[in-house]
């Protein structure tokens, strides 16, 4: 048996962390029907997760006491209660005499007491730390000065006291190795990935015609539940730059949240093409689906993180063909060879208008979507369950 430890942040799948997690064990109960996944959950609230037969467990909703004392080390303290909870469900499986193969966890402050002290409690199981960027750099963390070694801590513990550590890039497990935590060679990558059964390419007429968008439009897509440090206004005001060259160019921006959405409108407005830019919203995925076949570019114009850089949305682009249009970062290169994007310097406003204007001569060709697709096949959610379970047959030895 598999034990995957997690704490989405959306039961409702309203996030991109909570839609990898569902998805990825998703694909692993399929194929592994052994697998127990462990998710908190407050009181009766709806759970996507529940569909997946997972185990909830009451959520310590210690993170609350925050609405009293603004810190996020409350949290700290929820996901420490969370890890210890685990302890008995996972014992109590020992006791009934099922081996349990290793666990899986991708939450920082779980993986340390896993790696540390409650996997060697339990018979020293294999714990797998599978890290997305060190707590110290999460936008969310404690930001108290008397805390900062508490990060660096739990990042510590993490990271070397797990029996294997999966990144999302090579680039961050270089990035490891240089500061002696892990040697890079050791360290599975394991990326993101797309949903196959949703993500797909579909003709581009009949994707405007269900929405209603311009037939004989240029158009430029954008996808992401959260608009926050993207730099979707770079991507507006590029655009403006590049409305006399292309009188027919529309951007589609889909998602965000309402007061993200408010911020968009303000800046479409003051470069004068307010009515050039589409503000979307929340949609469900399908819908997600026919906004990004109906363009012709597919835009990132920034990430939220550097050296772990594996968003989803670039993926599923991938799915679809397009070109894309991305920055110029070694994470998203080790996906993507420069052959087939259209780099940009980070944040570099002229930048971004070349790569833009270069990926919409390059609309028309075939040969490079097909080419983008085939290399989306080897990051669909089943490939990535599979580097999983590959990783777990390495740590049994």
């Amino acid at each position: 048996m598999i034990a995957y430890i997690a704490i989405p942040t959306s039961l409702s799948l309203q996030s991109a962390n909570a839609l990898q997690t569902y998805t990825t064990i998703r694909e692993l109960r399929r194929r592994r029907p052994d697998t127990l996944a462990i998710v908190p959950r407050w009181g009766n609230e709806p759970s996507r997760f529940s569909e997946l037969g997972v185990v909830h467990l009451p959520r310590p909703a210690i993170g609350k006491l925050s609405r009293l004392y603004r810190t996020t080390l409350w949290y700290y303290l929820e996901y420490s209660a969370f890890a210890w909870m685990c302890l008995p469900v996972l014992a109590a499986q020992q006791q009934a005499g099922t081996q349990i193969e290793a666990i899986y966890i991708r939450q920082s402050i779980c993986a340390a007491w896993w790696s540390a002290v409650l996997g060697p409690r339990l018979g020293h199981i294999p714990v797998i730390y599978e890290v997305h960027d060190l707590e110290s750099r999460n936008p969310s963390r404690t930001k108290e000065v008397w805390a900062q070694s508490l990060l660096h801590l739990i990042d510590r513990t993490a990271i070397t006291r797990a029996t294997a550590v999966a990144s999302l890039t090579a680039e961050f497990g270089h990035y490891l190795g240089q500061i002696g935590w892990r040697d890079p060679a050791d360290i599975a990558v394991i990326p993101d990935a797309y949903d196959a059964t949703l993500f797909g390419p579909h003709a581009q007429a009949a994707s405007r015609a269900q929405l209603g968008l311009p037939a004989d439009a240029l158009i430029i897509g954008y996808a992401g539940m959260t608009f926050a440090h993207r730099w979707l206004e770079g991507l507006i005001a590029a655009a403006a730059q590049l409305l006399p060259l292309y009188p027919h160019l529309h951007l589609v921006l889909v998602g965000g949240r309402p007061t993200e959405l408010a911020q968009l409108r303000k800046c479409a407005d003051q470069h004068g093409i307010a009515e050039r830019v589409q503000l979307v919203g929340a949609v469900p995925q399908a819908d997600v689906v026919a906004y990004l076949n109906a363009a012709d570019v597919l835009a990132i114009p920034d990430t939220v993180t550097d050296m772990t850089a594996s968003p989803l949305k670039l993926f599923e682009y991938l799915a679809l063909g397009q070109p894309l249009v991305l920055p110029d970062l070694p994470a998203l290169r080790e996906v993507l060879p420069p052959t087939l994007g259209h780099y940009f310097a980070r944040r570099d406003l002229l930048s971004l208008q070349a790569a833009l204007i270069a990926a919409l001569h390059a609309r028309t060709d075939r040969q490079a979507q097909a080419a983008r697709r085939t290399l989306a096949q080897a990051h669909t959610y089943g490939r990535r369950a599979e580097r999983i379970l590959e990783l777990v047959a390495q740590v049994r030895g």
